[in-house]
């Protein structure tokens, strides 16, 4: 029994680690999809954290279940092999182009809270994640399981911090409101479908490999539920800062603001949770590119490396902002065709 739920809570960090890179570690991703639309932003966290649970299950207990090794065979069965040749190219660029984000996040983590110039940043991140992918599959089960609990716990303490300072009933209406409108309703279902469909990349390797549904079933409902917390309680902290939009890295702000003592033990743990989603992405891709070119790893992830780190020299915030919101509209048809298909979590 211990077992299962050890390897449960194995899957739900990954799960977590994968879905949580730049953007939502930053709090730049949480406001472009929640916060902005204040109030309506709380309601879309709950749309969304549902979606994580009950489609994230599906995900992997389906992977299971037909025994795909990668996201390229689930999407066959989903779509059909001939729609599914050009929805996988189009994930494989998403999946470039959001890996790119978030080398790009990890530049910014070193220019702006650190001083140093992003390269510095962005090199280090693909030096590190190289170091992790040469231990495969462990190597993700042990940075996520030591990173996301970290995570989970800062989200919780931030919370509590910034919300002792402006009051429950503001941070949770959302006092900087900017928009509303068709935005405020898409948002939860393009962002939940966004994030499942990259997702895809690590939890479809993964629930082959563990086999056991029921195991896969609890990590990915745990996992669905920590990312609402997360999310819930970094919504609120970032209502109540002023002008949030403005900041490339607004968890940061607000932790220097709230508790200064713990400001430097944050930024470790932002970049931490970045380069998990980093290695969660290059670890899918290396994955992925295999299946299309029969090359060594080593010159697989060379060729990933080049290609994100140009792509991220772009400044973080407009990448973000531009590419995230389009992919989320691209991913809503993924999301239809996982919630139609029929599945049995106990079988």
């Amino acid at each position: 029994m211990f077992a299962r739920w050890s390897g449960a809570f194995q899957i739900a960090a990954v799960y977590v680690g994968t879905i949580v890179g730049a953007g939502f570690a930053t709090g730049r991703e949480i406001v472009e999809f929640f916060t902005r639309f204040g109030f309506s932003g709380f309601i879309g966290i709950l749309i969304a954290g549902y979606l994580f649970i009950v489609i994230g299950a599906k995900i992997m207990v389906l992977s299971a279940k037909i025994g795909a090794d990668s996201y390229e065979i689930l999407n066959n069965y989903l779509f059909g092999e001939r729609i599914a040749r050009y929805i996988n190219i189009i994930f494989l660029v998403m999946l470039l182009g959001v890996t790119s984000v978030m080398i790009s996040g990890a530049g910014a983590v070193f220019e702006e809270q650190l001083g140093l110039p992003r390269n510095v940043g962005t090199l280090l991140t693909i030096f590190l994640a190289a170091a992790v992918l040469m231990a495969g599959i462990k190597g993700l089960f042990a940075v996520n399981s030591f990173v996301v609990p970290i995570m989970i716990l800062f989200s919780i303490i931030l919370c509590v911090l910034t919300v002792n300072g402006a009051g429950f009933h503001n941070a949770l209406l959302g006092s900087n409101v900017h928009e509303a409108g068709w935005r405020a309703m898409v948002s939860p279902f393009s962002y939940a479908a966004f994030n499942l469909a990259l997702a895809q990349v690590v939890l479809v390797p993964i629930a082959n490999e563990v086999k056991d549904k029921r195991m896969i079933y609890r990590g990915a409902v745990l996992g669905g539920v920590f990312l609402t917390v997360i999310l819930l309680t970094s919504h609120i902290s970032l209502s109540t800062l002023t002008d949030v939009d403005q900041y490339s890295i607004p968890t940061a702000e607000l932790m220097k603001n709230a508790a200064s003592s713990l400001y430097w033990i944050f930024i470790f743990v932002i970049y931490g949770e970045i380069f998990t989603s980093v290695i969660g992405n290059l670890f899918g891709l290396g994955r992925q590119i295999q299946t299309y070119v029969k090359l060594p790893d080593p010159v697989i992830f060379i060729g990933i490396f080049l290609v994100t780190y140009f792509i991220s020299i772009v400044e973080y915030g407009k990448l973000l902002s531009y590419l995230y919101p389009l992919f989320g509209y691209i991913s809503l048809i993924f999301l239809a065709l996982v919630w139609r298909k029929n599945w049995n979590h106990e079988g």
